[in-house]
């Protein structure tokens, strides 16, 4: 019996549509969510998958995934590192020629991560009322292939964002900056003027599937 028939996920869905976010924003994607996550930020929009979903063997998924016509995967949660068996499921994806990108909150280690997905890592601002769960020590061993995202709330989480963006030089040493302001908490506008006023070498981001078809799952 291969390993992808016996190693298996809790998977909350599998869905396709555009990536709405990062740097693959705007890209037809199949999206693996993962059941579970140890966080409870306030500004949480898929809550729905700290719990239940269905037990998958990763050939399963794989199965599922290959249905959709798309070449990019992103595995997302819920926290996907929270379950261990989503490492091989990665590393199966990447052998099958996807190109494959990871959602994960930053509170766990990312280094056994396979090293041709990009690593998305959403520092948790004050805000979110999680700052203290940060893995700092991922931002050490982030590359060129990596991304760092932070969602503002407001003004104190923006001072605190472009202070971790100077203290471990992330303009210089990740693929992408990312700083997207709270869904209907802080007006995209303010964010962008303040980052204009202060010239940060970020990309500015908006939920696009938010834009196209409301705050629900499956989009």
């Amino acid at each position: 019996m291969s390993s992808l028939t016996k190693k298996s996920l809790r998977i909350s869905e599998i869905f396709y549509s555009l990536q709405g976010e990062a740097r693959d924003s705007g890209l037809p994607t199949v999206f693996v969510r993962l059941t579970g996550c140890p966080l409870r930020c306030t500004y949480c929009d898929s809550e729905y998958a700290f719990h239940g979903g269905e037990r998958m063997t990763l050939e399963q998924i794989l199965l599922q995934v290959q249905s959709h016509p798309a070449r990019y995967v992103c595995v997302t949660g819920g926290e996907p590192l929270a379950q261990p068996n989503s490492l091989p499921l990665m590393e199966a994806l990447c052998d099958t020629g996807y190109q494959v990108s990871l959602e994960t909150s930053g509170a766990m280690p990312v280094d056994k991560v396979d090293e041709r997905v990009s690593r998305v890592v959403d520092l948790k601002t004050p805000a979110s009322g999680e700052q203290h769960r940060n893995h700092m020590a991922n931002m050490q061993i982030l590359t060129q292939q990596d991304q760092v995202k932070f969602v503002i709330c407001d003004r104190a989480d923006y001072d605190w964002a472009r202070f971790t963006l100077d203290q471990y030089r992330l303009p210089e040493r990740v693929g992408e900056v990312l700083f997207s302001p709270s869904y209907e908490q802080l007006k995209p506008r303010q964010l962008a003027e303040w980052i204009l006023e202060d010239g940060l070498p970020v990309r500015m981001q908006m939920q696009m599937h938010k834009l196209l078809w409301g705050d629900i799952p499956g989009v």
